[in-house]
C-alpha cells in the first residue's frame, strides 16, 4: 500500500489520519467541509506529538508528517490511492452515496473501508459496482492510541478485501477483531448495549443511582477487563458450569425490553450529551468534564502499555475463513 486515502475527517476521521501517518502512510485526506479540514491538520499536529513524546515513535515525525500528507480539495485527488477508509456520519444513505462517489475515482481492486459503529456493511454494499471490496471497519477514539479494531465481513466481501484490511491493522498497529458474520452492531457494541440498558433499567427499577451502580462496575468489572474478556474470565472464576448454574435463575429477570429504558428516554427528550452539554447521568461543569477527559486519556495510555507487556502485536491469532469464491 503506497498511499491511504480518508474521507470524512471529523471526529473519528481525524483520529485514523493521524493513525495512518504516525505509522509512516502517505495519506490523502478529504471532506467536504474546510473547517473539518483545518481541524484536522490541528489534530494530527497534537496527535503525532502524542506518540512521539509519550510513545516512543521517530522524533522526525513531527516534521515529516505534513510531507505524507496531502489535503485533498476534491474526491479525485484519491485516484491514486490503494486502500481507503470512510468515515462520513453514521448515516446509511449518506454513506451509501459518498461510496458510490469513492467507486468512481479509484481503480476496480482498491478495497475501501467503511468506518461504522452498528451499520450493516451488506446494506452498504447494496447496488456498488464492486461490493466485493467494501469492508467494515470500526474504529474507537482516540483512534491513534487504540488497539481495538473491527473488521467486519459482509455478504459479499471477498477474502482478498479483508486480508487487506487485516494487514493494514497489523501494521498500525491494532490487534484485529475478525467479525465473519455482519449483524447489526458487531462484537463489542451488542455486548455494551446489553450491558448500558441492563445498567439503565436498575435505574428505572430504583435499585441503585448511577454513582452506585458505576462503582460496582468500575471496582469489580475493571479489575480485569484489561486482561481478559467475559469468556475467559468465566474460564478464570469457577468455569462456564458454574456460571451457568448462577445465571439460571436470574436471566429471567433482566431487561430483555427492545424499547428503550426509561430513564435513557428522558435523556434523549432533554438532548442530554454528557460532557459535550455539561448534562448526562452526571452534571458537569465546564471544569469537571475536562478533568474525567483527563483521567480517560491517563486511562487510554495506562491500558496501551499493559496490553504491550500482556499481548505484543506482531503476530496475530486471527485466521480468515477462506471460503469466499470472490477472493483473488
Amino acid at each position: 500500500m503506497e498511499r491511504l486515502g480518508v474521507v470524512g475527517l471529523g471526529f473519528l476521521g481525524r483520529g485514523i489520519a493521524t493513525c495512518l501517518l504516525g505509522h509512516g502512510f502517505p495519506v490523502t485526506g478529504y471532506d467536504r467541509d474546510p473547517a473539518m479540514r483545518n481541524e484536522a491538520l490541528r489534530h494530527i499536529e497534537d496527535g503525532i506529538g502524542e506518540l512521539t513524546e509519550r510513545a516512543r515513535f521517530p522524533q522526525e515525525l513531527g516534521r515529516t508528517w505534513r510531507e505524507r500528507y496531502v489535503e485533498a480539495g476534491s474526491l479525485h485527488a484519491l485516484s491514486d490511492c490503494d486502500f481507503v477508509i470512510e468515515s462520513v456520519t453514521e448515516d446509511l444513505q449518506e454513506k451509501r452515496a459518498v461510496l458510490t462517489e469513492i467507486e468512481a475515482v479509484v481503480r476496480a481492486n482498491v478495497p475501501i473501508a467503511s468506518n461504522t459503529s452498528a451499520l450493516p456493511i451488506s446494506q452498504l454494499q447494496a447496488g456498488l459496482g464492486h461490493p466485493e471490496r467494501i469492508v467494515g471497519m470500526h474504529w474507537a477514539e482516540p483512534a491513534h492510541l487504540t488497539r481495538f479494531l473491527e473488521l467486519i465481513r459482509g455478504n459479499q466481501t471477498s477474502d482478498a478485501a479483508l486480508e487487506a484490511a487485516l494487514q493494514l491493522g497489523v501494521r498500525i498497529g491494532k490487534e484485529p477483531c475478525l467479525v465473519q458474520k455482519d449483524i447489526p452492531a458487531f462484537l463489542i457494541n451488542r455486548i455494551g448495549y446489553a450491558m448500558y440498558r441492563e445498567a439503565a433499567y436498575l435505574i428505572d427499577m430504583g435499585v441503585a443511582d448511577a454513582e452506585t451502580i458505576d462503582r460496582a462496575f468500575r471496582n469489580a468489572v475493571g479489575l480485569w477487563a484489561v486482561v481478559c474478556g467475559p469468556l475467559r474470565w468465566m474460564d478464570l472464576t469457577g468455569g462456564p458450569a458454574l456460571y451457568a448454574k448462577a445465571m439460571d435463575g436470574v436471566l429471567s429477570s433482566l431487561c430483555n425490553s427492545s424499547e428503550l429504558p426509561v430513564s435513557l428516554r428522558t435523556k434523549l427528550a432533554d438532548g442530554d450529551l454528557g460532557i459535550k452539554n455539561g448534562r448526562g447521568f452526571y452534571r458537569y461543569s465546564e471544569g469537571e468534564a475536562r478533568q474525567w477527559q483527563e483521567k480517560f486519556r491517563k486511562q487510554v495510555w495506562r491500558v496501551r502499555d499493559e496490553l504491550d507487556e500482556y499481548f505484543p502485536i506482531g503476530v496475530t491469532s486471527v485466521q480468515l475463513d477462506m471460503t469466499d469464491e470472490t477472493a483473488s
